[in-house]
C-alpha cells in the first residue's frame, strides 16, 4: 500500500476504509472485511455511532495494531477542552486501543480552539499520533494553523471530481496539510458512475469509473477512503495502484472540477445554524 508522509513524519495509507454511515450493526462486520482484503486504514467519528464496531473488528481480526491506522473524529456537541478531553477518553475506550493514528475536529463550530488544545495535549500524551482537522475551508484552516501549536497533519474535506479542491489544497501544503477526501464518489451525485469521460478514460486503462476517480485523487497526494458494504466492491476500490493516468488525462478530468459542494456550504449562515442547533438537541456520548 502507497503511504503519504504527514508533518510530523508518520507515514499514512494513502488509501484507506471509511465508515460513513456504516449502520453500527453491520459496521463489525464491514471492518472485518476490509482488513481481510487487506486495508489497514480504518476512518470513523464519534457521530457515527460505531466506533464500537471497529473496536471489535480490530480486536476479533488479529492483526498487530501497529500495523492499522485509525482515524476518529470529535463532534461539535463535544467541543471545548474538557468536553473534548472526555470525549477522546470514550472514543479510546469504545476503539479499545490506548491511542488512535489521527485525531480530527469533525467540524469547524462551536469552541474548536479548546478542542484542538484537548488534541495537542492527547498528541504530546501519546494518545493520537497526529492531529488535524475536517471540513475546515482555507479562512478557518489558516487561523487556526497560525495560532496553534501543532499544525494540522490533515484537512478531511468533501473532494471528488466535480469538486477537486485544487486551489484550497496548495494553500493547505502551506502548513505541511495532507487533503484527506470524504465522498470520493461524490456519493453518486451528478451521474457520477455513468460520467461519460471518466468511462472513455476508464476503458483505455480497464478500469471502472470509481477506480478512475480514486487514481485521479491518489496522482495528487490526496488521502482517500472509499466506503462500500460489499466486499467485491472494498477489493475493487483497493485495485487502483497497478495502473497510472497520463498527463494528457489527468487534465481531462480537470474540466469536470465545479468547484463547489455538492453537499452543503460550510460558509453558508443558514447551515452554520442548522448544524449547530441540531447539536444542542442532541449529544453523541
Amino acid at each position: 500500500m502507497k503511504t503519504v508522509k504527514l508533518n510530523n513524519g508518520i507515514e499514512m495509507p494513502i488509501l484507506g476504509y471509511g465508515v460513513y454511515q456504516v449502520t453500527p450493526e453491520e459496521c463489525e462486520r464491514c471492518v472485518l472485511d476490509a482488513l481481510s482484503v487487506g486495508y489497514r486504514s480504518v476512518d470513523t467519528a464519534q457521530a457515527y455511532f460505531n466506533e464500537e464496531g471497529v473496536g471489535n473488528a480490530i480486536s476479533k481480526s488479529g492483526i498487530p495494531r501497529n500495523e492499522l491506522f485509525i482515524t476518529t473524529k470529535v463532534w461539535i456537541s463535544n467541543a471545548g477542552y474538557e468536553k473534548a478531553k472526555a470525549s477522546i477518553a470514550e472514543s479510546l475506550r469504545k476503539l479499545q486501543s490506548d491511542y488512535v493514528d489521527l485525531l480530527l475536529i469533525h467540524q469547524p463550530f462551536g469552541d474548536y480552539y479548546g478542542t484542538y488544545r484537548a488534541m495537542e495535549e492527547a498528541y504530546k500524551a501519546g494518545k493520537a499520533r497526529a492531529i488535524g482537522v475536517s471540513n475546515f475551508y482555507p479562512d478557518r484552516l489558516v487561523d487556526l494553523a497560525e495560532c496553534c501549536e501543532i499544525k494540522p497533519a490533515v484537512n478531511q474535506v468533501e473532494t471528488h471530481v466535480f469538486n477537486q479542491q485544487i486551489e484550497p489544497q496548495r494553500i493547505m501544503e502551506e502548513y505541511g496539510t495532507r487533503v484527506m477526501s470524504w465522498g470520493p464518489f461524490a456519493e453518486g451525485k451528478n451521474n457520477f458512475f455513468t460520467n461519460e469521460l471518466l468511462k472513455t478514460i476508464g476503458e483505455k486503462y480497464g478500469k471502472s469509473v470509481a477506480q478512475v476517480a480514486l487514481r485521479y485523487l491518489i496522482q495528487r497526494d490526496v488521502i482517500v477512503i472509499p466506503k462500500s458494504t460489499h466486499k467485491e466492491r472494498m477489493i475493487e476500490n483497493m485495485d487502483v495502484f497497478d495502473f497510472s493516468l497520463s498527463e494528457e488525462d489527468m487534465q481531462a478530468i480537470t474540466t469536470l472540477d465545479q468547484k463547489k459542494s455538492l453537499f452543503l456550504s460550510h460558509t453558508d449562515p443558514e447551515i452554520v445554524k442548522w448544524m449547530i442547533n441540531m447539536v444542542k438537541k442532541e449529544a453523541v456520548i
